[in-house]
């Protein structure tokens, strides 16, 4: 007898609780006119229910549950349902999300989400454990050290792959177009992560890749952008921007990142419920790269930031979005910290591009789709292509009669030379079709602006 009175004062206080705050919560907003009409809207049925379970729990559970966990479960839960990217964050996690946003932090340097209940990768970051093991956009972690990721939180999943630098971790792959689970072993690491990169393609061309935006991307850009131009005379013909697997990160780098190639204009806007949740960012005066042309990259695995960015640039005529169709994340979560040293991460807006188009699950259109295609070069004798300078017998051309004698002087000179030209050429730029199709489209529209 005294075991249920017990339980049953618990449940009366807790749902006495949620009751005073929720009142509080409707005295703070709407005055004591409203209270008597909004109260009578508190679902009573679900809370004694809340209760009742709190306290079969208690009572019936094969092993002890302290009142502490039990509530922190029951803020996740509530928090989990309402969408994949609000969660609540325990004081540690909550300090790895604040070492993320500057660039540091322990682990395997792979972004995912969940997705019918597995572990989804939206992207590997560069020069991560992750990326180096081959872990690809769109993966499925079905298992973390034969641990079983169905019915496991987000937040439980990526501490699991968080650990001592040097320690290693299993993880269990299902990938499209596999047959059977693909078993990865990955050795954690300290990841620190450049958000830019940057580098010449050919005279007056310019590329810069951003891997993820933090709090430095937009200041790393300015420099990146300043060093390529003074590589180059002090001006650029055209720019790539790499936007491929970057899964997001500060609203405000990605603000800064779209400012740098716009003189005015809107960039993005976000709408909530909560007044502080609708803000607006247009573009300050100065194009760091004035006016010249700018290709920009996407595919599946650019989401979030990497997408009002792209969304900016393709709105306001500044830049052709080449790619595939990006992954679709519209909304803006706020990190509201709590008196006990935690953090809740909650939805609280959607963002939409300059023309008001929202991306949520639609992502954003390339101007220019391409496949996922691999270039690979072939040597001369491999080559299955026949001209018309191969057939036996055929014409020789008659300005070049004339100095052909010439040409047999200097014909091994002449090869060499080509040799060393083509050993200066970047094997990745050669193998990345993306990034070929880009360079040629900024040539094609350097040649009509001339």
């Amino acid at each position: 007898m005294l075991k249920k009175k017990a339980i049953f004062i618990l449940s009366l206080g807790i749902m006495l609780g949620v009751f005073i705050g929720l009142c509080g919560s409707v005295f703070a907003e709407k005055g004591n006119a409203d209270v008597a009409a909004d109260t009578e809207a508190l679902p009573y049925e679900d809370l004694r229910t809340f209760t009742e379970i709190f306290g079969r729990i208690k009572r019936d559970y094969v092993e002890p549950v302290s009142d502490k966990q039990l509530l922190e479960y029951a803020i996740r839960g509530m928090l989990s349902g309402l969408d994949p990217h609000s969660a609540y964050l325990v004081a540690e996690e909550y300090q790895e999300l604040k070492e993320g946003t500057t660039g540091q932090f322990g682990g395997l340097g792979i972004e995912v989400t969940m997705e019918n209940g597995f572990i989804k990768v939206v992207s590997p970051i560069d020069d991560t454990p992750a990326q180096k093991a081959g872990i690809k956009t769109g993966d499925l972690i079905i298992k973390l050290d034969e641990k079983p990721v169905k019915g496991m939180s987000l937040t439980d999943a990526v501490k699991l792959m968080r650990g001592e630098p040097g320690s290693k971790i299993a993880l269990t792959i299902v990938r499209e177009g596999l047959e059977a689970p693909l078993k990865l072993t990955l050795a954690r690491d300290i990841i620190k992560v450049k958000s830019v990169k940057s580098r010449i393609l050919e005279k007056g061309y310019g590329y810069v890749r951003i891997s993820s935006f933090q709090s430095g991307t937009g200041e790393g850009l300015k420099e990146a952008l300043a060093a390529l131009k003074k590589e180059n005379g002090g001006a650029l013909k055209g720019l790539v921007l790499d936007l491929r697997n970057n899964p997001g990160g500060v609203l405000n780098a990605a603000v800064e990142v779209s400012d740098a190639f716009l003189r005015s204009g809107l960039i993005v806007y976000t709408e909530g419920r909560i007044e502080n949740s609708e803000m607006r960012f247009n573009a300050t005066p100065d194009d760091l790269i004035e006016d010249a042309p700018v290709v920009v990259l996407i595919n599946g695995g650019s989401a979030s930031a990497s997408e009002i960015v792209a969304g900016a640039l393709q709105d306001q005529k500044r830049a052709v979005i080449m790619g595939e169709k990006s992954f679709g994340k519209g909304s803006v979560q706020t990190i509201l910290p709590t008196s006990n040293g935690a953090a809740v991460k909650l939805t609280t807006a959607r963002y939409f591009t300059p023309s008001g188009r929202s991306i949520q699950a639609e992502g954003i259109e390339p101007d220019i789709a391409l496949g996922r295609v691999k270039l690979e070069t072939l040597d001369k004798a491999d080559s299955l292509s026949i001209k018309e300078a191969d057939l036996s017998g055929h014409l020789q051309n008659a300005n070049s009669a004339a100095k052909g004698k010439k040409e047999e002087v200097e014909g091994d000179k002449g090869k060499d030379s080509d040799k060393k030209d083509g050993d200066k050429k970047d094997k990745s730029d050669v193998e990345d079709y993306s990034l070929h199709e880009a360079l040629n489209l900024l040539k094609g529209i350097s040649i009509i602006k001339k």
